[in-house]
């Protein structure tokens, strides 16, 4: 491969998924290093005034400034726009960087969102408490309903926000439809898609418009650092998110873009087996538990569609057990060998009780609206040998009399 091979889309477009992995992106300096090189520089130096002045201006390619661009981080966003299906991508410093910067660029005001009402606890905020603070409303709904999105329709209504599978109900939206809908009405959608990334479905493949992650889970993978990404066309990109990004600075750091940019190199791999791991697991659980929330499993009310959209389950789902707080915090306390953690995505199993974790900003009144039950714990399978994860889950649930 050439020094800029990996930059020339009438190339890369052309490689399958797994080689945009690995080479998508991919920018080597005069030394010719095989590895993509990690650039901390804060700012640059030009040969003339002239050379900086057309930058600034547009006139002429180039870094500027680390808040505007970084070699490394330029790298990173084209491998993750490759392999999305998006014409540009920008990364930011966090999966809530993302999401607000998303939100807010595009928002003003008197506008307002139609937004899914089963969402991760600082989307929620995001949505109930900092929104209204700038004049802007918000309808949430159950995102599960497609006449719910219709009617939640108003003359002012400028975004459509979700994510599916939901955190941490595993609710599935019908990407086709909603999106289709917002397309008639001239919505902008949307779809944070951290829980799959673009291994498991591509939300611009029906119809969405903007696609936001957390960087920080699955294309990581291996809970090292905070990142975020944000994809769509190079005019709504440039127009419309590069102004806001540009003068309020979430930006990723070059050394995080460089850890998820090696860990994309491996994101079929491990979410792949992640999602086999998560099914074997999610089998034994089903005999097991009282209620059982994954999608992978024909017992989901929405399996079909999730199945539709999804070439695997993903390696996140959750159950819900009878004994409320008290029993779900018992089984965490008696897990030796899954973790207790509030993150998804790593290659390490993890669980948590969201309800006091990832969902303790939300009202209880909120999360029982959402489905967030007192009992329920959410789970994500990493690497390890699913029968070790299920010995260990077994011991646990006996000790809680399950």
């Amino acid at each position: 491969m050439k020094k800029t091979t990996g930059l020339n889309r009438e190339i890369t477009s052309k490689w399958r998924p797994a080689t945009q992995a690995v080479r998508g992106g991919t920018w080597r300096s005069e030394h010719g290093e095989t590895s993509e090189a990690l650039f901390l520089s804060s700012g640059y130096t030009y040969d003339d005034a002239e050379t900086v002045a057309a930058r600034f201006a547009g006139e002429q390619q180039g870094m500027t400034y680390s808040r505007l661009q970084n070699p490394t981080v330029a790298m990173v966003e084209e491998r993750i726009a490759l392999m999305e299906g998006a014409e540009a991508c920008r990364m930011q410093a966090t999966g809530m960087a993302a999401m607000t910067t998303a939100l807010l660029c595009q928002l003003s005001s008197g506008d307002h969102v139609v937004a899914a009402r089963a969402a991760f606890g600082s989307c929620r905020w995001l949505t109930d408490s900092l929104l209204p603070r700038w004049g802007i409303t918000t309808t949430t709904i159950d995102s599960r309903d497609n006449d719910a999105w219709k009617a939640a329709i108003q003359p002012n209504t400028k975004v459509f926000f979700f994510e599916t599978p939901a955190n941490p109900t595993m609710d599935i939206v019908d990407m086709a439809y909603v999106c289709g809908l917002a397309k008639e009405h001239g919505i902008t959608t949307v779809v944070d898609n951290a829980f799959s990334t673009s291994v498991l479905q591509r939300p611009l493949d029906y119809g969405a418009d903007v696609v936001a992650y957390s960087a920080t889970k699955l294309m990581d993978g291996q809970g090292r650092v905070l990142a975020g990404a944000v994809c769509g066309t190079e005019k709504w990109i440039t127009d419309v998110l590069l102004p806001f990004q540009r003068n309020t600075g979430p930006n990723c750091s070059p050394f995080n873009a460089w850890v998820v940019h090696k860990g994309l190199e491996t994101l079929e791999l491990r979410a792949m087996r992640q999602s086999e791991n998560a099914l074997t697991v999610g089998r034994f659980l089903e005999k097991r538990v009282p209620k059982m929330l994954h999608p992978g499993l024909a017992s989901h009310p929405q399996h079909e569609l999730a199945m539709r959209q999804m070439k695997a389950c993903g390696p996140i789902f959750s159950f819900v057990l009878d004994g409320g707080r008290a029993q779900a915090m018992a089984l965490l306390n008696a897990l030796e060998l899954i973790d207790i953690s509030n993150n998804i995505g790593d290659s390490r199993s993890l669980c948590c009780h969201p309800a006091s974790t990832t969902h303790f900003s939300v009202s209880a009144e909120q999360r029982a609206l959402m489905g967030v039950e007192e009992g329920m714990l959410r789970i994500n399978i990493g690497l390890e040998d699913p029968q070790d994860l299920i010995d260990d889950l077994d011991q646990a649930l006996l000790k809680v009399g399950l």
